[in-house]
């Protein structure tokens, strides 16, 4: 059965690949169908019911989507092939003669010319047709049309509540502290580490906690090493507030006070130099012991992901870390984040 998932444009790799973590993560069987721009096709084996109900999971994960779709077809971002398959098209499987539906369309960025108000019309007009009724302030179902390079019709399955995220930006937590990454960055981060329940989370530059609430809130053990008092004190306070299990340990990422291969996971986003305090006699020394402990602490087999401006190869690979993939994220003119996903072998 093919689903798609409708990504943010955000970022141009960080969606997809945050989507195929969540997908292993939760142990589905899929092949990648298509791929284009802010939309992510797959192919999944496996009960429907079963299936539909992780992505359910999926869904409450995920930061960089919109919506998952149970696809009808996928075509040619053409209007009369989308109008033919939609009078073709069987959506028993999509909605039940009790229900209301509604369609909606949404035009990716200059991918398409399609008039998505004259399509949701016609493609309305060609499933009531079939003897399904149309409401469109209260639907039960909402078939949609993504209009990319192609065409993917479908009906939603579920959504992402991305207002949640907006709801935990930075300035609205009980301590804010300026240059954090945004809530929907962070867990984007967390669920590319594959963060299950009850995993142990460890960030040793974990400033306001940022990345540290998202992994809690998904279910994680977190701990947080921060070398600045001050900063410290308001970590705890955010992780407090979001109710997570947490241990906010004030010390030095040169020296962590965990005993070797003792988390499972390891995200950080180490100071750069520019603004940051700096604790270490250089930042070289300073990703340098750092990337050690990192690698000492780690578990066998367990990821890190590291959010830097350097290029961190040389640390990558003194520590032991073999690097499973690296993405670009430009912030602004000046800045451009490296996030490299790095595994310690087992």
């Amino acid at each position: 059965m093919l689903y798609a998932f409708e990504l943010s444009g955000e970022h141009d790799e960080l969606p997809r690949a945050e989507v195929l973590a969540c997908l292993d993560l939760v142990e589905l069987e899929y092949e990648e169908s298509d791929y284009f721009d802010q939309c992510l096709v797959v192919d999944i084996k496996g009960n429907p019911q079963e299936v539909e109900s992780k992505l359910d999971y999926v869904a409450e994960r995920v930061a960089m989507a919109h919506h998952i779709l149970k696809v009808i077809e996928v075509c040619p971002d053409d209007v009369e092939t989308i109008l033919e398959i939609a009078e073709k098209a069987d959506v028993s499987d999509h909605i039940n003669r009790e229900q209301k539906y509604v369609v909606r369309a949404k035009r990716i960025k200059h991918n398409s010319t399609i008039v998505c108000a004259d399509m949701e019309k016609r493609v309305g007009g060609a499933i009531y047709r079939k003897g399904f009724n149309a409401n469109l302030k209260h639907p039960d179902v909402e078939f949609r049309l993504i209009l990319s390079e192609k065409c993917v019709f479908g009906s939603i399955i579920a959504s992402v509540d991305r207002s949640a995220y907006e709801a935990r930006a930075p300035h609205k937590k009980p301590f804010f502290y300026p240059g954090v990454l945004r809530p929907r960055v962070a867990r984007a981060l967390v669920n590319m580490a594959m963060v299950k329940k009850h995993d142990v989370v460890f960030d040793p530059f974990c400033g306001t906690a940022g990345i540290l609430v998202e992994a809690g809130i998904v279910g994680g053990r977190v701990i947080g090493l921060e070398v600045r008092y001050k900063i410290a004190v308001g970590a705890h306070m955010n992780l407090q507030h979001f109710n997570t299990d947490h241990t906010m340990m004030l010390g030095d990422a040169c020296r962590v006070p965990l005993v070797d291969a003792s988390v499972n996971v390891v995200i950080a986003d180490p100071p750069y130099g520019r603004s940051a305090r700096i604790e270490a006699e250089s930042i070289h020394h300073l990703y340098e012991e750092s990337f050690a402990e990192m690698y000492r602490v780690l578990r066998p087999g367990g990821r890190a992901i590291i959010v830097s401006e350097m290029d961190i190869s040389e640390f990558v690979k003194d520590a032991g870390f073999a690097t499973k993939a690296q993405y670009l994220q430009r912030v602004h003119k000046s800045l451009t984040r490296k996030i490299t996903v790095l595994e310690k072998a087992k």
